[in-house]
């Protein structure tokens, strides 16, 4: 068995088990950075296929951009639970409860 060949089997369970370890994530921010780092892990793969041009994209759009919107998203879900308090079954606040008197 050569190196390049052990090389390519540790990428190719790399991409399953990130795959997998994403998509099973209980917490949205751990599968957003799993995702990322799937992206990181498959631009490898194409860099060691030499498609260095889909490589790049991989990088640009799988993982920075994709992933940087998915950030921003969470973030704003988030913001937007801690400000949204359910006083009872039939009225929702929209404003951090220390604001409300």
């Amino acid at each position: 068995m050569t190196p390049e060949l052990v090389i390519d089997f540790i990428l190719a369970g790399g991409v399953l088990i990130l795959a997998w370890l994403a998509l099973a994530a209980r917490q949205l921010f751990t599968g957003i950075v799993l995702y990322i780092s799937l992206g990181l892990l498959v631009t490898l793969v194409w860099v060691r296929l030499e498609a260095w041009d889909v490589a790049i994209a991989e990088v640009a759009i799988g993982a920075g951009l994709t992933g940087a919107l998915l950030l921003v998203a969470w973030h704003r879900l988030r913001d937007d639970d801690e400000t949204t308090t359910v006083v009872s079954e039939s009225t929702v606040v929209t404003e951090p409860l220390n604001d409300v008197s």
